[in-house]
């Protein structure tokens, strides 16, 4: 039987190729939708993580990425968090999310007191020494086509000077002064968010009850009271296809997508390889080969064509992830091993779904007609 198998795939070589390339692009569109969505997830999470703050206050209605509204609240609010108890740092800040060449947070910010949460890396030049100045990340400068200092970019549809490159994961890879942001905004004087440094404590339990009696402050003060205020491990935690609207209807469709195109091309493939293989059907049956077997044989081909297309598309996935990584620097790219193993039970199961039936239609084949076609 097992000859038999392997006769029947080599015997149609380019059925047998363009099968196990269906099952390898089904792989690599569920691999490659979920890396792109997920990575640009964990890039964030590393970038914020990486700014020095450990907690954030927003107005109310800001969304989850501080991304979906102008910046509503006075850079003035600063001042006033700044002087609660056990806040040691309170920067404002106004974000802006972009589509162009690339998707990319901007951020505007008040250099001195983003600084003061945690100091850039410069890697050359430094700080802005104007208005239309902008610092960019080690990524961002080495995108095509290469930036350095004194070089000019443009941003929001302004012209920016690069005065100076830092090293990434800081929030963003682009910052622009909060005072240029907002007048490109027509929200003079306003921030979107504002990032907070309390004092360190020698335990978790203790930051966090600093942490805990500073949000209290925060929804004690008058006008705050509907403010969100929330920890950096909070924010971390909404950071998740679960908290973020369209992600998993989005993921979903992409899969379902890729489950027909695999279970279609399988399906035809092998429906193609029953009728062909009609009068072999019946030999088989005559020679005492029970419906199991028949069942067996075209289910055990699919098999073999399905976890070479899932290796191939395995393989394609992460070579994709190398070249886009070598082609765009600030993108994040996460294959993970968990979807790794989903991509490649879905793709197995929809092979053998779309096997099924042909399977069973051989296995009905009364083997006197089958003996008897031409």
């Amino acid at each position: 039987m097992n000859q038999l198998i392997f006769g029947n795939l080599v015997h149609r070589p380019l059925r047998s190729i363009i099968s196990a390339f269906a099952v390898a692009i089904e792989v690599l569109m569920i691999l490659s939708i979920t890396a792109v969505m997920l990575g640009m997830l964990n890039g964030s999470r590393e970038q914020n993580s990486g700014i020095g703050m450990d907690m954030i206050v927003r107005p109310s209605a800001s969304s989850v990425l501080m991304t979906g509204s102008a910046a509503s609240t006075s850079v003035k609010v600063a001042d006033v968090l700044k002087k609660l108890p056990h806040v040691q740092v309170a920067s404002p800040g106004n974000a802006k999310f972009t589509i162009g060449a690339q998707v990319e947070n901007i951020f505007g910010i008040d250099y001195d007191t983003f600084n003061a949460l945690r100091p850039f890396e410069f890697v050359s030049g430094g700080p802005f020494a104007g208005p239309d100045d902008v610092i960019v990340d080690d990524f961002q400068a080495a995108t095509a086509p290469h930036h350095k200092v004194g070089d000019t970019i443009k941003i929001l549809n302004h012209n920016f000077r690069i005065s100076g490159i830092f090293k990434h994961g800081k929030g963003a890879r682009k910052f622009v002064p909060l005072e240029t942001m907002d007048a490109l905004d027509g929200t003079p004087g306003k921030a979107s968010f504002f990032y907070l440094r309390t004092d360190d404590a020698a335990t978790p339990e203790a930051k966090l009850a600093i942490q805990e009696e500073v949000r209290k402050e925060i929804l004690a003060t008058d006008g705050m009271q509907q403010y969100n205020v929330q920890t950096l491990d909070e924010f971390l935690a909404g950071l998740t296809p679960d908290h973020l609207p369209g992600f998993n209807i989005a993921l979903n469709v992409v899969i379902g997508i890729a489950v027909v195109i695999g279970f279609l091309v399988i399906f035809q493939s092998m429906y193609t390889a029953v009728m062909e293989r009609t009068r072999e059907i019946g030999i088989l049956k005559s020679m005492g080969a029970g419906r199991f077997s028949i069942v067996s044989v075209v289910l055990r081909e699919t098999g073999l064509l399905a976890v070479a297309g899932i290796v191939l598309g395995i393989a394609s996935t992460y070579l994709l992830s190398h070249f886009l990584h070598a082609r765009f620097p600030t993108q994040s790219f996460a294959v993970t091993p968990q979807w790794v193993v989903y991509a490649s039970c879905i793709s197995l199961a929809g092979a053998f779904f779309g096997a099924l039936y042909p399977a069973l239609k051989a296995a009905r084949k009364d083997p006197i007609d089958a003996l008897s076609y031409e």
